[in-house]
């Protein structure tokens, strides 16, 4: 779903205990063939390398995604002569495609004539490694860019040109849009009114084929490797001399919506009431955190405002719950984010922020944080429940009703629980904070421990929420 490289070898019962109901006996091979791009049980052992050099070209060649490899379990104890085995050599690189040359004409053509472009940079674009070209096409053509969840940092979030505070005024009047890398679904409304212009163009660039045209046909199809692709335009767009002017009305129109905006967190973010908001916890972390952490979030309001206030610099350096929105993920990323940190930089942190309902999906992967010693710092913005709780004079009076198996509302969680004595009880150091200048002294302790991780628990309004949208974060469009 998330489209992200991925071998997956896990273990199944004894061959010659199929169909005898073996313990754990599962079609795991045809279950995964639903979810996967390639799904096998190697025939023998002297098969093992033919078939993982097969997988790992399926999961990065064309669209990466997700291989599964089945070994039964009688394959543990068995043994094979060395002359048996079929050995492979590693499979050559991705090959790199290109749009073809016409197709990138008429997506210039189009772009030229458009007075309200509109650059949306996907995590295909983070994945092809296309920040240079993509950073080029920017400045050369002055073209506003707005970053996906997993797209951020391809051109940083400080960029003058990115309209991420304005993105809802961007979807929604801009007449030629260039999707770069990114999927036209739910988290981008289907491309679809009314968060799109119904006459919008769309000049599509993407990898994979059968992608183009979902929701929304085309105006022009670039098809082709992401990094190419923008190379092949950047280079017609230089040819016709063509830069959409910084003085336009559509950009004044955005630099209006973005200033309302921003000065809109701002004023939450510095507010000084107590329990604290998102904003004025985000705010905080915000001016803490190093410009090369690698940022993982999940949860629901965290996660949404989150990306809207805890910028990018740097490309893939952002891991969220992604295109399935799966709650439950964070701390196994972090944990695979800090095994690659801790081998090749060891000196980058990586930041979890989670909120309380996410963390208790996988909380006690904890426990795997602290094993292995992982440079991780886990942040929870608790709010005592799902998008809302109750505080602990409003519980209590709850409870006077009758029982909270009957009485307690479903998004509730129990008022200030101390996740942060859960990284205590591993060895890891805790902290739960309640005021921003708490908040401000345990991120630096916890930066600067090099020892052990951390967990910050940041205690919030439980009726904290995000600020006025627009439009409901979850587009009901129909095709």
């Amino acid at each position: 779903m998330n489209k992200l490289p991925l071998i997956v070898i896990g273990g199944s019962s004894d061959r010659n205990q199929e169909i005898m109901g073996a313990f754990q006996e599962f079609p795991q091979v045809e279950a995964c063939r639903l979810y996967s791009k390639f799904s096998l049980r190697p025939s023998s052992l002297g098969a093992i390398p033919a078939v993982i050099e097969k997988a790992v070209r399926c999961s990065i060649y064309g669209r990466p995604g997700a291989c599964y490899v089945d070994m039964p379990g009688d394959f543990v104890n068995l043994q094979v002569n060395k002359s048996s085995v079929k050995y492979v050599k590693c499979c050559l690189p991705p090959p790199v495609c290109t749009a073809e040359h016409s197709a990138v004409t008429e997506a210039a053509s189009i772009l030229a004539r458009s007075r309200q472009p509109l650059l949306i940079i996907g995590k295909g674009a983070a994945y092809s490694r296309a920040e240079n070209s993509i950073r080029k096409l920017v400045d050369q053509c002055g073209i506003p860019f707005l970053p996906t969840p997993m797209g951020k940092g391809v051109v940083p979030d400080n960029h003058p040109n990115c309209v991420a505070a304005a993105r809802s005024r961007a979807l929604q009047h801009a007449d030629v849009i260039i999707l770069c890398g990114a999927r036209l679904n739910w988290i981008l409304h289907f491309g679809l009114p009314p968060r799109f212009r119904p006459d919008v163009m769309i000049i599509q660039v993407d990898i994979c084929a059968e992608e183009l045209g979902n929701n929304v046909r085309p105006a022009a199809n670039l098809l082709g490797d992401i990094n190419a692709v923008t190379e092949q335009l950047l280079e017609q767009l230089v040819l016709m001399e063509w830069k959409h002017p910084s003085y336009s009305e559509w950009w004044k129109g955005l630099r209006e919506k973005m200033k309302s905006n921003e000065e809109t967190s701002k004023a939450l973010a510095l507010q000084k009431s107590l329990p604290m908001n998102y904003y004025t916890v985000f705010h905080h972390v915000r001016e803490l955190l190093p410009r090369n952490c690698i940022l993982v979030s999940e949860g629901a309001n965290t996660m949404d405002i989150g990306r809207t206030m805890l910028p990018n610099y740097l490309p893939r350096h952002r891991l969220d719950a992604g295109t399935f929105g799966t709650m439950g993920v964070g701390l196994g990323f972090a944990i695979a984010a800090a095994m690659v940190a801790k081998d090749q930089t060891p000196e980058q942190r990586v930041i979890c922020v989670e909120g309380d309902s996410a963390f208790g999906f996988s909380g006690m992967e904890v426990e795997t944080i602290c094993r292995y010693n992982l440079p991780v710092v886990i942040i929870i913005v608790n709010n005592n429940g799902i998008y809302s709780g109750l505080d602990t004079d409003s519980w209590k009076e709850m409870l006077k009703s009758g029982e909270p198996t009957v009485c307690a509302p479903p998004v509730c969680l129990l008022p200030n629980s101390h996740y942060e004595q859960i990284m205590s009880a591993f060895g890891g150091k805790g902290y739960f904070v309640k005021t921003p200048e708490e908040l401000q002294n345990a991120l630096k302790a916890s930066l600067a421990e090099k020892q052990v991780p951390s967990l910050i628990n940041v205690m919030i309004n439980p009726q904290a929420d995000r600020k006025q949208q627009d439009f409901h974060w979850l587009t009901r469009s129909n095709m």
